[in-house]
């Protein structure tokens, strides 16, 4: 991943053709725009398609359970093919499944010239009757979603004119899914179509996470209603001397720093992901989101002067779409990540064993290891504490 303009500059030595920084940047500023417009949806994907040089996009949403695939929203692809699309759902379920794509970490972009093996490619319906009649011969899958039971990507087909996915848009996929997937978060836990200046303290006030706007060094300027509870309860955030804490001084720092890198760079990330634990406030745990607000037509009619947007979820909500903040909160390894993944989903110890292709013993053993980390002893309980965590992704043009 690209997290600031050194590393831009030596990958683009590497990889050529690459877009520019600006151009890269005002893209990533226009996909942090949509977290408060989602009608502007359409036209990052038309900026997406531009900078990959694909011959349509869409954003995708496959049952793994129930073997269905729904087209959220599409840019390029004509009314007869958006139709017979869904005919082919069960078809991409099933590849979700296979090793190489179920495993790939979930920024890195799913190429399928590369990661479908020849057979498949060869045997596919959806590539016969699907790619093939309208020229396309290759795709790239943006992971959006990943659980057990649903995954979402942001997609981008290629024209036959353009030829098959390089290097370039492998390197361009992997910086901007990890923003795009920051900014759906973010728009779900607004729930609303955008957000206007002059009515900001009533339509913050309406959400029910936290939510508070901070300028340099974290100073508060504004909390909404739920925010101004955890203040004043002083947790799991805190004011301390007009700036944005928590009690513990190692999460406030790292806090202060996804702020300021807010402020400095909206292109960059925080190395420990996106998400910053918060700790647990009364028994619940609860992760702080950033959004950046420095840059961008829609964000800065927010509030001027503003650096972010810090949005604090603890309320329950559906499945998270990334347990990476959840993992680093409860010191989780990969394989009892693999296995939280499984038991949220509704998995018994048995199918989840299968599914991961380990022992029922070894499986038992990883459920007992995170419910200790954890501090549950049901699965349902389980279950809730992860739902309260981390917000799902809403499709995108808020439907």
């Amino acid at each position: 991943m690209l997290n600031s303009t050194d590393s831009f500059e030596t990958r683009a030595s590497e990889v050529e053709d690459l877009p520019s920084i600006d151009e890269i940047s005002a893209l990533i500023g226009t996909i942090y725009d949509c977290a408060l417009d989602p009608g502007l949806w359409e036209s990052m994907l038309a900026g997406i398609k531009q900078m990959l040089r694909a011959h349509n996009a869409s954003l995708t949403m496959i049952d793994l359970v129930g073997g269905r695939a729904s087209l959220i929203k599409t840019i390029g692809i004509a009314p007869y093919w958006l139709e017979r699309f869904q005919l082919y759902g069960e078809e991409m379920a099933s590849w979700e499944r296979l090793p190489a794509l179920r495993d790939m970490p979930i920024d890195e972009p799913q190429v399928f010239s590369r990661h479908l093996t020849a057979e498949i490619q060869s045997q596919s319906p959806m590539l016969k009757e699907w790619g093939e009649p309208q020229g396309i011969v290759d795709s790239i899958g943006l992971t959006l979603i990943n659980s057990p039971t649903r995954q979402a990507h942001l997609g981008l087909n290629r024209h036959r004119d353009a030829g098959i996915y390089t290097d370039r848009e492998v390197t361009i996929g992997r910086i901007l899914v990890p923003h795009i997937r920051r900014a759906v978060t973010i728009s779900d836990l607004l729930d609303m179509k955008t957000v206007e200046q002059q009515a900001l303290g009533a339509t913050l006030d309406s959400v029910t996470a936290g939510i508070v706007i901070v300028a340099g060094e974290g100073r508060i300027m504004h909390a909404n209603e739920t925010a101004q509870r955890m203040l004043d309860a002083g947790s799991p955030i805190l004011s301390s001397g007009g700036c944005l804490a928590t009690a513990d001084s190692r999460i406030s720092e790292e806090l202060r720093k996804a702020i300021a890198m807010a402020q400095e760079d909206e292109t960059q990330l925080p190395e420990a992901g996106l998400g910053v634990p918060l700790g647990k406030a009364d028994g619940i745990a609860a992760i702080a989101h950033i959004l950046p607000l420095a840059r961008g037509q829609r964000r800065t009619r927010l509030v001027p002067q503003a650096t972010a947007a810090v949005f604090v979820a603890l309320d329950a909500t559906p499945l998270p779409t990334d347990l990476g903040a959840v993992a680093r909160m409860f010191g989780l390894t990969p394989a009892e990540i693999r296995q939280l993944e499984q038991l949220i989903g509704g998995a018994t110890l048995r199918k989840a064993a299968a599914a991961l292709q380990v022992s029922e013993a070894t499986a038992r053993t990883h459920r007992e290891h995170i419910f200790a980390k954890m501090g549950v002893s049901r699965q349902s309980d389980l279950v809730a504490l992860v739902r309260r965590l981390v917000p799902p992704v809403r499709r995108p043009n808020g439907r």
